[in-house]
């Protein structure tokens, strides 16, 4: 249709444009929806906590130098750790919420991987000058966005690969953070003995040297941060999709209403990490003293959970989404890490075997455990859940980092292994919970994957089905819309090819004859 200008006119019905514009053909790893632009999403996303697990574990691998150049004792040494999870009790909890309502995943994941790079120099300062207060500052703050950016590191991960690679994509992240703690834990004693032998001596100065160069890789996952956050920006124009625009209000009273599956949840994750994680931050010594290892071989035991963990992380991801199951899985992990502590505290057997079960039982627990939380919450409170989550977990090891040290200087590693035990006690009553209240309630966290995926196809498919009948009862309510002769003869002449332009000041006379000629005269074909 022709105006009489000669310009090309509109139909109508054609005037609301598509908000996607149909794009040109990308190259694969340009074009979000391949798999090679996935993979390198997938890869940003593991090396983004990469920074913050080598630094989390410095203590642990540097324990002997840290309570000799610091001189202090076990307790003083473990609230390193507790300081990097106080801010966290309250942090973590806003951490998700702030990514769901005010930052968004993007701005917030830079933010936090932000101060885990600050609160890293800080640490490195607090050595440098002698300080040890300083030290614990510098953990502090390392902690505000140390776990926040677990939570964005999930959300992420959710918000990109939800379905049936979740597992393995969690895999995945667990298993690139259990590489940086592993060559943390290999490597930070070797780079303080290099940098000894260039100062000619031990101290603090030393300390701080090396846990400054440590932080070099919080600046590389803060440059992950940083390219994740564009290519993810970019996808949402690309894909034509607002991301966390669902509609749904988040309230922090939502908490309450959280159910009784998911707070079992957090309970295992509390117990059963209270009895891995501290562990480890005194396990070198504990190798030292007991089994009488030298000091290098003290780091390489110590650092076996990770060492397993890093490739076995993946397998078991994939295992699970394969099976399903989650958790029967979850209940063999926390009786496995029960046996592996019972052979530490009663036995002098190998303590290889035992260490080498606790890092087969870890990987596989963190592959079945933490993917649930999404199958019991709505998507819109899947970071303040994780937030959540990560918030109590952290209460615990906060907790459980004091008493450990207290107990280890006052009892001794006996004791100390037998609350650990304990603590693992409390997880598995808590799995055996789960597994009756998803029984009972008829909860999908036990379900096996193909009956898990055929559900999802029927939920989707009656889903499509409501939508095309939406549709046509909009459709069907629009043809029933009476039709004045006026709007039915306009509809005839555009049918014609005809653009009718018509306007009341034109017609100022009621005389019927004049009227039909003016518009007679007002039609233009083409």
């Amino acid at each position: 249709m022709v105006s009489p200008g000669g310009e090309e006119e509109r139909p109508l019905l054609d005037s609301a444009q598509n908000d996607c514009p149909q794009r040109k053909a990308l190259p694969a790893l340009c074009d979000p929806r391949r798999l090679a632009h996935r993979l390198l999403v997938l890869a940003l996303m593991c090396f983004l906590g990469f920074g913050s697990y080598f630094c989390y574990d410095n203590p642990a691998a540097l324990q002997t130098q840290v309570q000799r150049d610091m001189k202090v004792n076990t307790a003083t040494f473990m609230a390193l750790y507790a300081w990097y999870s106080w801010p966290n009790v309250v942090l973590c909890f806003f951490g998700g919420f702030l990514i769901d309502r005010v930052f968004g995943i993007r701005l917030g994941t830079i933010i936090f991987s932000s101060f885990v790079c600050v609160g890293q120099v800080i640490f490195a300062m607090g050595a440098l000058l002698n300080a040890f207060w300083v030290m614990e500052a510098g953990r502090f703050v390392f902690g505000i966005g140390g776990e926040s950016l677990a939570v964005a590191q999930n959300t992420y991960a959710v918000s990109w690969f939800k379905g049936k690679e979740l597992n393995l994509v969690f895999g995945l992240q667990l298993s690139m953070a259990r590489i940086g703690s592993t060559v943390n834990m290999n490597i930070m004693g070797w780079i303080y003995s290099r940098i000894q032998d260039l100062l000619g001596s031990t101290g603090h100065s030393t300390l701080g040297f090396t846990l400054m160069i440590g932080g070099v890789t919080c600046i590389f996952s803060l440059t992950c941060a940083l390219i994740l956050a564009y290519l993810d920006k970019r996808a949402e124009k690309i894909l034509c999709k607002e991301q966390g625009k669902t509609g749904e209000v988040i309230k922090l009273t939502d908490v309450k209403d959280f159910s009784l599956s998911l707070w079992l949840i957090f309970i295992i994750c509390v117990c059963y990490y209270a009895a891995v994680f501290p562990f480890i931050g005194l396990g070198k010594v504990f190798f030292i003293e007991k089994f009488k290892f030298s000091s290098q071989e003290a780091s390489a035991i110590n650092s076996i959970v990770y060492i397993i963990s890093a490739p076995m992380s993946p397998v078991f991801g994939f295992l699970v989404d394969k099976l399903g199951r989650n958790i029967i899985w979850v209940m063999f992990a926390v009786v496995a890490t029960l046996a592996s502590h019972i052979m530490l505290a009663f036995t002098f057997w190998n303590p290889w075997i035992a260490m080498c079960i606790l890092g087969v039982a870890y990987s596989l627990l963190a592959c079945a455990l933490w993917p649930m939380v999404a199958f019991v919450v709505p998507e819109h409170q899947l970071g303040t859940a994780y937030g959540f989550m990560q918030s109590i977990q952290n209460l615990g090891l906060a907790i459980i980092a004091i008493a450990a040290g207290t107990i280890l200087d006052s009892r001794g590693y006996l004791f100390l292994e037998v609350f650990f035990s304990a603590c693992i006690c409390l997880s598995l009553i808590a799995v055996v919970m789960l597994y009756f209240v998803n029984h009972l309630t008829g909860g999908d966290l036990n379900w096996s994957a193909k009956k898990r995926e055929k559900l999802q196809k029927l939920a989707a498919a009656e889903a499509e089905k409501q939508e095309k009948l939406r549709r046509q009862k909009e459709d069907d309510l629009a043809k029933l819309q009476p039709k004045n002769d006026f709007s039915l003869r306009n509809r005839y002449l555009s049918k014609l090819g005809a653009q009718v332009l018509i306007a009341k000041q034109f017609f100022p006379t009621e005389d019927r004859a004049i009227k039909k000629k003016n518009l007679h005269l007002m039609c233009v074909f083409t």
